[in-house]
């Protein structure tokens, strides 16, 4: 593979949109109010703000979707996928790189990642330490055996993605500040739980194709489809919604303009994921990507708003 194509695969690879619109969003909401309603070195400031986006790259973008499309590869859900923004990078069932090759890639991330954790924690940069460690776990847990947890339903996103997303937006004012404040928990929270929101409909084009995969990945939309119905495809995605809104409300009794502009994005979200059409992928994919704005929006306005 000559340098130009290996730099597609490894673009192609990243999913860059995946991990703008989560990991970047909330690393956004709680390093923009440091920038704007605190004293700190610009400098500094800027250094932690390019070390996470760097880290969220590396991690989120480079060694999940490494192992999450190694192992969805292995079940043949992806080979099933509708692909349009979801069923993985693809690069695998486009033989740009084998299966086997990306393993070998992924393992020997996962060293380095590992050994970086463990440099820095003996170096005294206890905080770093753990968010790699944060990562790492999110990476594993959620697509390798023994655990593969996000081919069970719930467990998937709050035990693996949930974590990860938390605290790389919580991880700016953890690092800079003595005390982080209570916007930090909140925008941090709020993010996770849109993010975690827009992956619910990510996951609807590929219901069919998981459940069919070997062994099955009965993510929460698809055991939600199972056990009520087509129609209830869409209900994880509401549900993580209404807790958004629930946090908006939270946000309103400490910052009433930062709180109702997410009470509204929570409620526009809400009024999309009804609007889905369950039975045209390209019409979901379309609403994906207007959530994934939404997202954006949400992390802008509450870190203007503190």
């Amino acid at each position: 593979m000559n340098v130009p194509s290996l730099f597609r695969t490894a673009f192609t690879l990243i999913r860059l949109v995946a991990v703008l619109f989560s990991s970047f969003a909330a690393i956004i909401a709680t390093t923009l109010p440091m920038y704007l309603y605190h004293s700190y070195p610009a400098g500094e400031l800027t250094l932690v703000l390019l070390l996470l986006l760097a880290g969220a790259l590396l991690i989120h973008g480079f060694l999940t979707h490494i192992l999450n499309d190694y192992t969805d590869s292995m079940s043949c859900t992806d080979d099933k996928s509708p692909g349009i923004l979801s069923g993985g990078s693809r690069i695998i069932q486009n033989n740009l790189v084998t299966a086997g090759t990306l393993l070998k890639i992924g393992v020997i991330s996962i060293i380095i990642v590992l050994t970086a954790a463990i440099i820095l924690f003996f170096s005294g940069y206890i905080k770093i330490s753990v968010l790699l460690l944060i990562g790492l776990w999110s990476s594993i847990t959620y697509s390798m055996p023994p655990l593969r947890l996000g081919y069970y339903p719930l467990v998937g996103e709050w035990f693996s993605m949930f974590p990860a997303v938390f605290f790389i937006g919580f991880a700016g004012p953890w690092i800079i500040m003595e005390s982080p404040p209570l916007w930090a928990y909140q925008n941090a929270l709020l993010i996770a739980l849109f993010t975690q929101a827009w992956v619910m409909v990510h996951h609807i084009p590929d219901r069919f194709a998981d459940e069919n995969a070997s062994p099955p990945k009965i993510t929460t939309v698809v055991w939600l489809k199972n056990k009520f119905g087509d129609t209830y495809s869409r209900a994880p995605a509401l549900l993580y919604f209404l807790l958004c809104s629930l946090c908006s409300l939270w946000i309103f009794a400490e910052r009433p303009v930062a709180g109702a502009g997410a009470a509204v994005l929570s409620f526009v979200s809400i009024f999309i994921v009804l609007q889905l059409d369950l039975e045209h992928d390209g019409d979901v994919s379309q609403k994906e990507k207007m959530l994934l704005i939404l997202t954006m929006i949400a992390a802008l306005w509450t870190g203007l708003f503190i």
